[in-house]
């Protein structure tokens, strides 16, 4: 129950809160859901999380471009890699899968944000490095917040005692 309170939470923070401080719970919840579910409801954040992007993109007026469908596999791989915290969820785990995936995301928006749009970086190496300097300040917010809700949120079970494993019989887990 705790990791669908978890992705409730950070739809709601995307769909009411405002996206400009990159300080979101999106990863740490799509990691924490990987941990703690079984595989066949992988795809009930990752639903979420598109009908997110497609209502907010509709709402501000803006087409649905072919770099979403990147983020939309990324959000799966998020889930997927929640699950190499199954076993052995440590803060040092758990703050190494996180920063790793933020640099995923960085490095796989900002390449596509070069490809899909070539008015706004050149399709160079230089326009390629210019689009990835142009990130880095949004880059900061994104990192604290992924790792620290992500500790956050896996800390939760621990603190409050809650069974380790949801939806998987039988397995324990640590968070130390």
């Amino acid at each position: 129950m705790l990791a669908y309170l978890f992705i409730a939470l950070a739809v709601l923070w995307r769909v009411i809160l405002p996206l400009e401080a990159n300080f979101t719970p999106l990863l740490a919840s799509l990691l924490f859901f990987g941990s703690r579910m079984e595989r066949k409801w992988f795809w009930v954040p990752v639903a979420l999380f598109i009908g997110c992007d497609l209502y907010l993109n509709y709402k501000a007026g803006y087409p649905t471009t072919p770099d979403f469908a990147v983020t939309w596999l990324w959000y799966a791989a998020m889930v997927w890699a929640g699950g190499l915290l199954r076993n052995t969820p440590s803060v040092l785990r758990v703050a190494g899968i996180s920063l790793a995936c933020s640099l995923s995301f960085f490095f796989i928006s900002n390449l596509m944000v070069w490809v899909i749009y070539p008015e706004m970086y050149p399709r160079t190496l230089a326009g390629l490095g210019a689009c990835y300097v142009a990130a880095i300040p949004f880059f900061r917010s994104n990192i604290i917040g992924n790792v620290a809700y992500s500790v956050v949120f896996f800390s939760v079970p621990v603190l409050f005692k809650i069974a380790p494993r949801e939806g998987l019989a039988g397995n324990t887990a640590r968070f130390s």
